[in-house]
């Protein structure tokens, strides 16, 4: 069985640079520049007929190619923190991307998402790491903002059961349409 997700690759000089966060946190697990990508649609352990059907319901998924900017970093689990993550600026555009990917899933027979989407880039897993010390980090490191990279297309990306953070597999790339098209 496949553990599959759909996301947005983070460009190679963006990620050199959130990789440049790495560090100064005891007990983080830190992702490997080459596994940052911004989830759209998690779907997890599946069937290769469904992951089939997911494919082929992303290839009907149309959106123009638009922008987005890393803002800010933050971290989820409030009393015991269990991620580091580089945020993603209010964007229409993305949304509504994310939108058509849980169309996608529900149209492949998956269950409706029931969590906000959130987009981020996951830098950091964390287990043991005390709450004071993320704080400390976020501190010194929380104010990072990106230049907008394009988003031009999204894949679909497979992971080996690991402790997370890949490694991921590209298995099918999607190139978003020209504007108006």
């Amino acid at each position: 069985m496949p553990r599959l997700f759909s996301g947005i690759e983070i460009p190679p000089a963006l990620a050199e640079r959130l990789a440049g966060l790495r560090g100064g946190l005891e007990g983080a697990r830190w992702v490997e520049p080459e596994n940052f990508h911004i989830t759209l649609r998690f779907i997890g352990d599946v069937d290769g007929v469904t992951a089939e059907r997911f494919s082929e319901a992303l290839s009907a998924v149309e959106c123009a190619p638009f922008d987005v900017t890393l803002d800010g970093l933050g971290s989820f689990g409030r009393g015991r923190p269990r991620a580091l993550w580089a945020g993603v600026a209010p964007n229409a555009a993305l949304d509504t991307l994310a939108r058509a990917h849980e169309k996608a899933a529900l149209a492949a027979g998956l269950e409706r998402e029931t969590r906000n989407f959130h987009p981020h880039v996951t830098l950091a897993r964390m287990k043991r790491v005390k709450t004071a010390a993320v704080a400390a980090y976020l501190t010194d490191n929380g104010a990072f903002l990106s230049q907008p990279f394009a988003v031009t297309r999204f894949a679909l990306y497979s992971a080996r059961q690991s402790r997370g953070g890949g490694p991921y597999v590209v298995e099918r790339a999607y190139d978003l349409g020209k504007p108006g098209e």
